[in-house]
């Protein structure tokens, strides 16, 4: 039969004359891409689970270009669609000594299906919004995407994938009712979501890194120990962490390797030259999930993920899959895998920008109030603890003031990072010798269905402004009750409540303070950050009702004068 393109292309790395393209197709195909001015790639797509993929590796760009580029397969051009009503992708390369070119990160999270497919009446989506608008303004392409969890929601699917489902378990094939269990039902997932017209052209021509967050798996995804046994004994879980974590290695990870990275890769290496790499990538599911397990003698896989952009270092961190959560001992990283995270932030670089799907840095009430609980549900008294793991769940107290020594740890590398300056703490060093402080240190972050920007304060003289970044969501909303609840958390005297009540469980008082300088906003957004010499621009959008975007907030920072200036517009317009 006749290959088709499914999914894709998908750009997903550009470094230096090389880029690499991830797609789905209908039927094994020889894949090869072609750019207009010089580059090319070809490779034969791998099969899984009866499906059938390629990353391609092009090679030979032309530096400091933007080229258009097609997709063949078996010699067939697929991409773009000869009848297609949008403008040809582009490949763009930055120049070859690009430290002082600028950087564009464009950012955001919890993206619910596509607006033609979801049953729910949502805002517009801002991925499409930023997409029509990158179509009329092609030179406002940013260097990349990054997109910080719940790119497909496992646990809340659309009227359509529940329809495949109902149709699935009444042939046999197990577990919930409106939930996607296996490999199988997770690709009709991004089927649905990667093939939104303004979407998939967006995906075509600029690059992209990606992160889960809880919902590509389920709802509270490793919240606790308890948690997780509760999840082992449901007789379809296995089979659900299994096909979801394959299915986000090939859909969503593997492509924020870059081609080296790829070579690299043991396990890329080994699906890419199976006939069949269905049994190596359930084997793989299961068992990254369980590296506790006495049969597993492998280290934890590395799902965070660092690269270099000009004079700007991203490092995007798994917040899910490998947390530590045996009671008294949480932590947001293993041991090892903090250790690499410190490493990435020690290092040749003006700005450092931290992809964290869950905020860092949340209101202060919400912040005081997770950190009791934490504390209360490792209590010795039983009901006590099954009182704080209730709570836990209920209303997802897991960010990374639920995991309170990662939280200190995290501002602790901050603090010595910015404090800068030959001989003082935080001054890095690296395999190429000794670094000033960072011009800016950015977290950028997701998960709560809100934007803003708030910026840490040492309370002592920092060279480097700290500043958290969240922009959530891009298609999804809060309910409007809980909107007031969460203004109501940035509240300094409802922070001191809060606080009294986490210093009654022995909770201590955290080393820095935080402000909030931009939101809350509740609708559907997206953000950029853009970095220039030593200043940092953050900008969020938010759609209006007709399908465009407007300015939310904007905030400009460096080291000279850590905020110069901050906008915002009412909360709720969209």
């Amino acid at each position: 039969m006749t290959a088709q393109l499914l999914i894709g292309p998908v750009l997903r790395r550009v470094v230096g004359d090389r880029a690499t393209l991830w797609l789905e197709t209908s039927e094994p195909a020889e894949v090869r891409v072609e750019v207009d001015g010089g580059g090319a790639g070809s490779v034969r797509t791998f099969s899984a689970y009866g499906h059938h993929y390629a990353i391609v590796i092009v090679n030979g760009l032309v530096p400091d270009s933007s080229s258009t580029y097609r997709v063949t397969l078996d010699d067939r051009v697929v991409w773009p669609a000869e009848d297609s009503a949008y403008p040809a992708p582009v490949i763009r390369t930055r120049a070859a000594d690009d430290h002082a070119q600028p950087v564009s990160l464009t950012f955001g999270s919890c993206r619910e299906a596509t607006p033609e497919a979801t049953s729910r009446r949502l805002p517009p989506d801002a991925l499409d919004a930023y997409a029509r608008r990158l179509m009329a303004d092609p030179d406002a392409r940013p260097d990349t995407l990054v997109l910080l969890g719940d790119q497909v929601y496992a646990d809340k699917t659309s009227a359509k994938v529940r329809k495949f489902l109902k149709h699935r378990r009444g042939n046999g094939h197990h577990g919930p009712e409106t939930e996607v269990v296996s490999f199988e039902e997770y690709t009709k997932l991004y089927l649905e979501s990667w093939r939104d017209p303004e979407v998939r052209w967006l995906f075509s021509t600029v690059p992209s890194v990606m992160i889960f967050d809880d919902h590509e798996l389920i709802d509270d995804w490793n919240t606790s120990a308890a948690w997780r046994a509760e999840m082992a004994r449901e007789s379809w879980w296995r089979e659900r962490i299994a096909g979801g974590l394959a299915s986000y290695w090939i859909y969503q990870h593997v492509g924020n390797l870059s081609p080296d990275e790829l070579a690299a890769d043991p396990l890329f290496q080994k699906v890419s030259a199976a006939d069949d790499a269905t049994d190596l990538l359930h084997e793989f599911g299961r068992r990254v999930d369980e590296p506790e397990s006495a049969e597993n003698t492998d280290q934890p896989y590395r799902w965070s993920f660092a690269l270099d952009l000009g004079r700007t270092r991203l490092v995007v961190l798994d917040n899910r899959c490998n947390r530590v959560l045996t009671p008294g001992g949480r932590a947001m990283l293993p041991a090892e895998e903090w250790n690499w995270f410190v490493n990435q932030a020690h290092g040749d670089y003006d700005h450092l920008v931290v992809g964290s799907s869950l905020p860092w840095l949340m209101p202060p009430a919400i912040h005081h109030f997770e950190s009791w609980n934490e504390r209360i549900a490792e209590s010795h008294r039983p009901r006590t603890a099954a009182f704080g793991e209730t709570l836990r769940r209920a209303v997802d107290l897991e960010h990374w003031a639920a995991f309170g020594k990662s939280f200190a740890a995290l501002g602790e590398l901050f603090r010595r990072l910015g404090e800068g300056g030959p001989g003082a703490p935080g001054h890095r060093v690296g395999a190429g010798g000794a670094y000033a402080a960072p011009a800016s240190i950015s977290v950028l972050s997701g998960d709560v269905h809100h934007s803003y920007v708030a910026r840490a304060d040492f309370g002592h003289a920092m060279v480097t402004p700290v500043m958290q970044l969240t922009c959530s969501p891009i298609h999804n909303q809060v309910p409007a009750p809980m909107r007031p609840l969460m203004r109501f958390s940035w509240s300094r005297t409802v922070a001191r409540v809060a606080r009294g009540l986490s210093k009654t469980a022995g909770v201590r008082k955290p080393a820095l303070r935080w402000k909030r300088l931009a939101g809350p906003y509740f609708g559907n957004a997206v953000a950029t950050l853009h970095l220039s010499g030593a200043t940092a621009t953050a900008r969020i959008e938010g759609t209006t009702k007709d399908g465009g975007l407007f300015d939310v907030a904007a905030v400009e920072y460096h080291p000279a004068n850590p905020v110069a200036a901050s906008t915002t517009v009412p909360q709720d317009v969209a």
